[in-house]
């Protein structure tokens, strides 16, 4: 799904709408491991994955936490660091080649001011967003382990092929060790 239709399920985009979209937005390419955003640096861009796969992750006594993972037509940002404008408390990762669309956090801002619509359409990027936020919150605190693998297998089973184990293990908040157990009693 390209940025602009996955727009157009959102919002109607005008043809004015689509003029400045084209004219703020740029696509970019970014080779496998190549970092977008690092951990202490500011998060000035949104991205729209087209192609390929990120990882948001920060470190932890130097051993890095997978927080987040973004695929085809998701959004991906440090979400905390774009809007409160603050330096990133983690690094937004490459895990394949990918092909995205950026905006800038000016240029989001600018399409608010112009074309109202584009209010409706940030409110539920951010709903979407919290509402992923919450329930991998609930999900670390109520869960068992097994149930969390067992969502995550439902949820996101194209990951399994297209992510480490070690990426998935620290991102449901467990070993790799115990990732492995559970694996071999699924």
């Amino acid at each position: 799904m390209t940025f602009l239709s996955h727009l157009s399920s959102i919002i109607t985009v005008s043809k004015k709408l689509e003029t400045e979209l084209n004219a703020i937005t740029k696509q970019i390419t970014i080779s496998k491991n190549e970092s977008i955003v690092d951990i202490d640096n500011r998060c000035n861009d949104m991205y729209f994955v087209e192609k390929g796969l990120l990882r948001g992750y920060y470190l932890d006594d130097g051993k890095e936490i997978t927080n987040w993972f973004a695929q085809e037509g998701e959004f991906a940002t440090c979400f905390y660091a774009f809007v409160a404008v603050k330096p990133s408390f983690e690094t937004i990762e490459a895990l394949e080649d990918c092909t995205l669309t950026q905006i800038s956090y000016s240029g989001l801002q600018s399409l608010y001011l112009k074309f109202p619509e584009t209010e409706r359409l940030g409110r539920i990027i951010t709903e979407n967003y919290y509402i992923k936020l919450e329930e991998r919150l609930l999900s670390l605190q109520f869960k068992t382990a097994k149930e969390r693998y067992q969502s995550f297998v439902l949820s996101k089973p194209s990951l399994l092929q297209r992510t480490s184990l070690g990426q998935i293990a620290s991102y449901l908040g467990i070993t790799q060790e115990t990732l492995s157990r559970i694996r071999a009693e699924v």
